[in-house]
């Protein structure tokens, strides 16, 4: 009872014998609990008899009295050799029962979250204490917020897993995980695809880009401004679920890591350039000049050559160097740096410091996106210039629009990226809850 004591105190913050949800709250985010959704209130409104909004000590005893006779069952389960500890080999056997690797390393992580007293083992008190902050119903809950505490949807790009499939038979976790960020990713892409076609035609057009939008959607209807995102859902699910295939399990240093960024960024890309070469003349077409994709590509083959199909491919690849190594290293550091500290430690700051990766990485990368969309429409629309190497086509482009030619439409995708991410974080999460559920 003196431990539950204690815990009360501690989270009694202003001392005056009741516990608010405010206090609940603050102190699961200093643990890295981020996302308790409406369940602290339930708590409150389950164990409040008194109907006062709030928890006196004798509310909160009973409590933590239940959560102790549930959580006992679960912690004799992982508690594998009986030793009245749970270890690393522990958390590692439990995601593999789940159908998930991790690494010692995760497992290490994971550990620490609960760990009190630096032994790298946890004690029943320590994993009492945890699940009395954490508000999950089960161990399968349980694990999932152990997962979305240490990864976090960034911007355009697809979050990277912290755990990958051991065998893609049946419905296991892998499989639940891929399918629920392909939904969301294609939910997400949908949603702002008029953005994502501003930006393609103010990268090739400039700021003639809006004119000629109203022009088109004047002439084919508001359905106009979703052309091009049926091949944009095509490329883009599987490119982001291979990027996260390709991503390593082990510890890596932001040097590391900025190469395998680089790596993936590169390999993921050429596999489904096509798509994208697609994507950008369906984009920028005039309402009813193609009928689909199918014949979109058949034109391109017929009318040039297979080659055009790569066209842009050396300022791409170029792109996908600092566009994927410099936001997956600042997002690494950024989060190691937010995640030491409780203070800013909640979804709303971890979102922020995400878009400030995703940011950088656009920065550093744009100009070479617009040479690569501008040498993609050449031979399809008359502003764009003729395919020629990276330097010529920079200095092409600062003769015509000087410096902001570099960057036409980067506005606009970063309008697209708060949205794109915010759906891409909340779907991937419940939809990845109701596969769990079905399973």
């Amino acid at each position: 009872m003196d431990q539950f004591h204690g815990l009360f105190v501690k989270l009694d913050q202003n001392n005056d014998g009741f516990i608010s949800v405010a206090e609940l709250h603050d102190e699961m985010r200093k643990h890295g609990i981020l996302s308790a959704d409406g369940r602290v209130q339930k708590i409150i409104d389950s164990y409040d008899k008194d109907k006062d909004g709030l928890l006196d000590y004798e509310e909160f005893l009973c409590y933590m009295m239940d959560r102790e006779k549930k959580w006992k069952i679960y912690f004799n389960d992982l508690d594998k050799n009986k030793c009245g500890v749970i270890d690393q080999e522990d958390i590692v056997c439990l995601f593999k029962e789940l159908g998930v690797v991790i690494t010692k390393a995760k497992a290490k992580t994971i550990i620490q979250m609960m760990d009190k007293d630096g032994s790298l083992t946890i004690d029943w008190s320590e994993f009492l204490h945890h699940v009395i902050l954490n508000p999950v119903d089960d161990i399968g809950e349980l694990v999932s917020s152990w997962k979305h505490s240490l990864v976090f949807d960034v911007g355009e790009s697809r979050a990277m897993p912290i755990e990958f499939p051991e065998e893609a038979s049946g419905l296991g976790s892998w499989r639940t995980f891929v399918l629920a960020a392909g939904l969301a990713d294609a939910v997400s892409r949908t949603v702002t695809a008029p953005i994502d076609r501003l930006k393609t035609q103010l990268q090739v057009h400039g700021s003639k880009a809006f004119s000629q939008g109203f022009q088109e959607m004047r002439a084919g209807g508001l359905r106009s401004m979703w052309q091009g995102n049926a091949v944009n859902m095509l490329k883009g699910t599987p490119q982001s679920t291979l990027q996260c295939l390709i991503y390593a399990q082990e510890t890596l240093t932001v040097q590391q890591r900025f190469g395998l960024g680089c790596v993936s960024g590169a390999v993921t890309h050429a596999a489904f350039y096509p798509l994208e070469v697609l994507k950008v003349r369906l984009n920028l077409q005039q309402a009813g000049k193609y009928n689909g994709v199918i014949a979109c590509a058949r034109s391109i083959y017929r009318q040039e050559s297979l080659f055009s199909f790569y066209r842009g491919f050396q300022p791409s690849i170029l792109c996908m160097i600092p566009y994927a190594g410099v936001e997956c290293a600042v997002h690494q550091s950024i989060m190691n740096w937010a995640k030491s500290d409780p203070d800013y430690n909640s979804d709303s700051k971890l979102f922020f410091f995400s878009f400030v990766a995703f940011a950088s990485g656009q920065m550093t990368s744009y100009p070479l996106a617009v040479i690569r969309t501008q040498q993609q429409a050449h031979a399809f629309s008359s502003d764009s210039p003729q395919a020629s190497g990276v330097l010529r086509a920079l200095i092409g482009i600062y003769e015509r629009r000087g410096i902001r030619g570099y960057y036409n439409g980067m506005g606009a995708s970063f309008v697209r990226a708060v949205p794109c991410a915010l759906i891409n974080y909340t779907l991937t999460r419940k939809i990845e809850n109701y596969l769990s559920s079905i399973e």
